[in-house]
């Protein structure tokens, strides 16, 4: 974060006194920046968040097509108990894509909805931990975007913060239980562990991998986003900036991209 200092001197120790201020006022934001990014790096921090997080993938495919997700992602904390917070997670996809389903296709909509909700101490010292159900819930506007399914299952998360330090994992596996009939059920684990290191200043970098493992198909999709990450205000509004390579390391038959990239703009609302 970059904060725009300045101090007319008059008399030496008014000079003094403005410098001393101006330094003061420095520490302090950057305190807050590392506070912040400290935050984000963990998914159920009691921070009300509203990232979006855009993937555009290329090359995917027979017909070399292209997709771009953006995802919308919601994060708010609910205090339910002296000791205990719910965190809740929505995550909304709009896509666009090009050549992936037959050369010259396209297709573009929101697709299925994922919800979680976290139960997380409010007070853990040496590991934060949350568990809770996750929804998949059958939103989509496009049927080629669709599982047509409604599904649930639990999810849990756990992390560990020291010395700049965050790393953890997050994983839920959702069943289909209801939907058409003429669709494929639904049976699916998603894995990711993530590592991040931030500096006092709020800027990180970090890695995570996303395992996306389909039972039901026996199709595993594996993707590792390398991201760097900085903390900064857009005038009063406090946000964070991310982007990185995506490498896509496993994918079914003729589904794997050769390359892709991620940008993130995090809108942040701190108590």
């Amino acid at each position: 974060m970059q904060i725009q200092k300045s101090a007319r001197r008059v008399y030496l120790s008014l000079g003094i006194i403005a410098l001393f201020s101006s330094n003061l006022f420095a520490q302090t934001a950057e305190e807050e920046a590392a506070e912040l990014a400290k935050k984000l790096a963990n998914p159920i921090a009691s921070l009300i968040s509203v990232p979006f997080q855009n993937n555009t993938d290329y090359g995917i495919g027979e017909f070399r097509g292209t997709r771009n997700t953006m995802n919308i992602q919601p994060v708010i904390p609910v205090s339910i108990s002296e000791n205990l917070n719910l965190i809740t997670r929505v995550i909304i996809p709009v896509v666009t894509q090009y050549n992936i389903t037959g050369e010259n296709s396209k297709q573009a909509g929101v697709a299925d909805v994922v919800a979680s909700a976290f139960f997380s101490p409010k007070n853990s010292e040496k590991l934060t931990w949350g568990v809770g159900p996750a929804l998949l819930l059958p939103f989509a506007t496009n049927d080629l975007l669709a599982t047509k399914k409604f599904g649930v299952g639990p999810t849990a998360i756990a992390l560990k913060q020291t010395n700049g330090w965050t790393i953890g994992g997050l994983v839920n596996q959702i069943w289909s239980v209801a939907g058409e009939e003429d669709r494929p059920d639904v049976s699916q684990l998603f894995f990711q562990p993530f590592l991040v290191y931030n500096w006092k200043s709020g800027a990180g970098v970090g890695a995570n991998m996303e395992l996306t493992q389909n039972w039901q198909a026996s199709q595993t999709t594996l993707w590792l986003n390398p991201t760097f990450s900085a903390v900064t205000s857009i005038g009063k509004q406090k946000t964070q900036f991310v982007i990185g390579p995506r490498f896509n390391l496993a994918a079914p038959t003729g589904g794997k991209a050769d390359w892709g990239w991620r940008a993130v703009l995090v809108f942040l609302f701190p108590k």
